[in-house]
């Protein structure tokens, strides 16, 4: 257990040379040219390689530790798919070019740490329909996004039952199979051979590491179920996907109409979530999704300089002004037709 434990602090610390590199003169609140500017000269490949290297020595002591009894086993799991929420979301700026230094060196670490091991599919396929299709689109009729969460039920007029199934639409019959299709696809698709290897060698680390318990609830339960969760529970609070806000103006003006914030008074759900299931700037995609070229180090101090957005001051599911509810209420008329320009 002792190495377990090493391994989970090693991957800690590994993961900080990321943060410290860049959090030098870094300012409290400013425009976008500037910490563009910022993040250019700090921009390199060794210590995104670091950070993702880091994920992966805590994943790895949590699969030890998961064979130390049923208590440990569930710690690991709920750890590991917290861990791979965090992968999903440092790729996610490796999609937009500014994990690392170079292009090429974005791709290969997206790849190589993320999208092969957790067989998420090709990057640049995720590229296209993030930064093309999403970002120029969010809340609109085309968006992507707002067709998967119509597909999980979310349509005006949803009855109450369905709606409270469809928030936990990942752990539903439907929604594992809509999981399960998706990595099925991954691995049948072109190549198929390097696209099984990687998940092949996770799931071989993982009983190396900790046997049975390790595969099961290291690899199948966070990546089949609880990460799948969490990344749609971070869907759901991004924008103001069925009420968006008609503005015009500059990207920041526009997206304030259709994005929300979490938390904007309370520092321990803001950490909470930081380290959970909304890190790497998830908590500020407002600032993301107005300047999408800016990393996530600089995107509190570019929140703090840009117009506030739609704020929601309590957690997902709990309050009078949740996300959820507002989500509700807009689902609650009669149908009417989604906007279909900003």
């Amino acid at each position: 257990m002792s190495i377990a434990l090493a391994l989970i602090v090693v991957g800690v610390a590994l993961r900080q040379i990321d943060r410290l590199h860049f959090a030098r003169q870094r300012p409290r609140s400013t425009g976008a040219r500037e910490l563009i500017a910022l993040q250019r000269r700090r921009a390199n490949d060794l210590t995104p390689s670091l950070l993702l290297t880091g994920q992966w020595v805590q994943i790895t002591g949590w699969w030890m530790l998961a064979a130390h009894g049923p208590l440990l086993a569930t710690a690991a799991a709920v750890a590991v798919a917290v861990h791979f929420r965090h992968l999903q979301e440092i790729s996610h700026f490796a999609v937009h070019g500014v994990l690392a230094r170079t292009n090429r060196a974005n791709h290969l670490l997206g790849e190589a740490f993320v999208h092969h091991p957790l067989a998420l599919g090709p990057l640049l396929a995720r590229r296209r329909r993030h930064v093309r299709d999403h970002h120029p689109n969010a809340t609109l009729a085309v968006d992507p996004n707002l067709a998967e969460l119509r597909q999980a039920g979310l349509r005006p007029g949803i009855t109450s039952p369905r709606y409270a199934a469809a928030l936990i639409h990942p752990l539903m019959p439907r929604g594992i199979r809509v999981t399960a299709a998706g990595l099925a696809a991954h691995l049948r698709g072109p190549g198929a051979w390097h696209r099984v290897c990687a998940p092949a060698a996770v799931a071989a680390a993982a009983y190396l590491a900790g046997g049975w318990t390790a595969l099961v609830c290291g690899v199948m339960l966070p990546r089949m179920l609880l990460y799948p969760q969490l990344a749609w529970m971070s869907l759901l609070v991004e924008h103001t996907w069925f009420d968006p806000e008609h503005r015009i103006g500059t990207p920041a003006q526009i997206e304030a109409g259709r994005c929300l914030r979490l938390y904007p008074r309370s520092r321990v759900l803001t950490a909470l979530a930081a380290v959970t299931w909304l890190p790497y700037g998830d908590l500020h995609h407002y600032a993301h999704s107005a300047h999408p070229s800016v990393r996530w180090n600089y995107l509190p101090a570019l929140e703090n300089h840009l117009p506030a957005p739609h704020f929601s001051p309590d957690g997902l599911l709990l309050g009078t002004t949740t996300v959820a509810r507002r989500h509700r209420r807009a689902l609650a008329p009669a149908p009417a037709k989604l906007p279909t320009t900003v």
